[in-house]
């Protein structure tokens, strides 16, 4: 990008929009196409972005990591509280057992892509 003006701030401008828009696709994942996993690959496109204008400003992997690991552990917890209770609920209560499970997909997508993405640029790359 060679430091270039208009990239940086078009790219600062882009990415509160590329989050919201990621996080409209988690939450409306409930009631339409999308959820979990597409929204959180929008969100994952925004670290990438960031990278993408500033390189030399990394984030620390093993935050992300562990950050991964508990979203993981509580999309498993999740999924043995809603066992055999899932199709009693009523509609509003499953409404929101579903926008919860599905920003656990959310963060724990964008977590995963962008440490795949970080992993080909600093490990592969070499």
């Amino acid at each position: 990008m060679n430091n270039s003006p208009i990239v940086k701030t078009t790219a600062k401008i882009l990415i509160p929009f590329i989050i919201v828009f990621g996080l409209y696709v988690i939450i409306n994942g409930a009631d339409s196409v999308g959820g979990g996993f597409q929204g959180g690959a929008v969100l994952a496109s925004a670290f990438i972005v960031r990278w993408m204008v500033s390189p030399d400003e990394d984030i620390d992997i093993r935050y992300m990591k562990a950050a991964e690991r508990v979203l993981l552990l509580a999309l498993f917890l999740t999924g043995m509280l809603l066992l055999g209770r899932s199709m009693a609920m009523p509609y509003m209560t499953g409404r929101v057992w579903m926008v919860a499970v599905n920003l656990l997909i959310g963060i724990k997508v964008a977590c995963g892509l962008t440490i795949i993405f970080y992993r080909f640029v600093f490990f592969e790359s070499r």
